[in-house]
This record gives structure tokens, C-alpha cells and sequence, in this order.
């Protein structure tokens, strides 16, 4: 039996700025939070589970979620329906580790030391489900990579 005290463990630092010890966050932002980033925030709940606190929100939210975008979704066994489309704050930007934007362009706030990354996509405002489950598509596959870069 050893008599020395227990040790906790230190976070190891990443170049991306997230520790290992900690629960990775992401906030999905765009300009209604109606489409792409409640489809984004939907495959990163789905695929992660509990391993990452998800987020999204929207620079100008519109007032439901996109039903083409709720009914693509559907179709791969991923419900968004409960969710609602979120105004974007300083505090959600802050308190998240990767902020991943989709066409809001500067709304945005930035703060030095958080991860950024801008997903060019198409809005699926207005479209048809044949077109909305291409984005749906792209989105998965951006997800499956940021998942397997966050829990590496």
C-alpha cells in the first residue's frame, strides 16, 4: 500500500485549446437557427451522445425549426422537432469551446482562444427535401470529423 497522496489528474492542453479532461463544447450558429445548425446540432447529439454539450443558435432565429430540414432529419431517425430556433449571445460564444458558423457572417462575437470554423452550405430555406438531404448529408460527414478530431 503506497502512502502517497492521491493525484489529480491535469488536463493535457491541445492545440485547438480544449483539454482532455473536460467535456468539449460546440455551438452551431447561423442566421435563423431554423436549418443547418439544428441539423448540425442534431447529427453532433446523435453521433457524440453525452461525450459533448451541444448548442446552436441563430444572429436573427426564426420563429420554428425549417420542416424540410425537420423532415430530413426524421428520415435518418434524427428528431429536431423538440428544439427550438435560439437567439446567439456573448455567453453561448463564451462558454463554448468550438464555435462552428454557416453563413452569419459577422454576427459572430470572437473571443481569442476559442476554435472557429465556417461551414460553407447552402440554406435550406426554401428548398426542396431532394436538395435539403444533400446539406443534411454534408453536414453529417463535417460532423463525423469534428467528432472524431474533438474525442481523439
Amino acid at each position: 500500500m503506497s502512502n502517497q497522496e492521491p493525484t489529480t489528474p491535469v488536463p493535457s492542453p491541445r492545440t485547438d485549446g480544449i483539454t482532455t479532461e473536460q467535456k468539449p463544447s460546440v455551438l452551431f450558429v447561423c442566421v435563423h437557427n431554423a436549418g443547418r445548425s439544428q441539423m448540425a446540432a442534431g447529427w453532433l447529439r446523435h453521433l457524440a451522445g453525452d461525450r459533448v454539450e451541444v448548442r446552436s443558435a441563430g444572429s436573427m432565429p426564426a420563429e420554428r425549426i425549417n420542416p424540410v430540414a425537420r423532415e430530413a432529419m426524421q428520415e435518418v431517425g434524427i428528431d429536431i422537432a423538440g428544439h427550438q430556433p435560439r437567439v446567439l449571445t456573448v455567453d453561448a460564444v463564451e462558454a463554448s469551446d468550438v464555435v462552428v458558423t454557416m453563413g452569419c457572417g459577422d454576427a459572430c462575437p470572437f473571443f481569442p482562444g476559442k476554435r472557429y470554423e465556417d461551414w460553407k452550405l447552402d440554406d435550406p430555406a426554401g428548398q426542396g427535401i431532394a436538395a435539403v438531404r444533400l446539406i443534411r448529408d454534408s453536414i453529417r460527414t463535417r460532423i463525423e470529423a469534428l467528432l472524431a478530431d474533438l474525442i481523439a
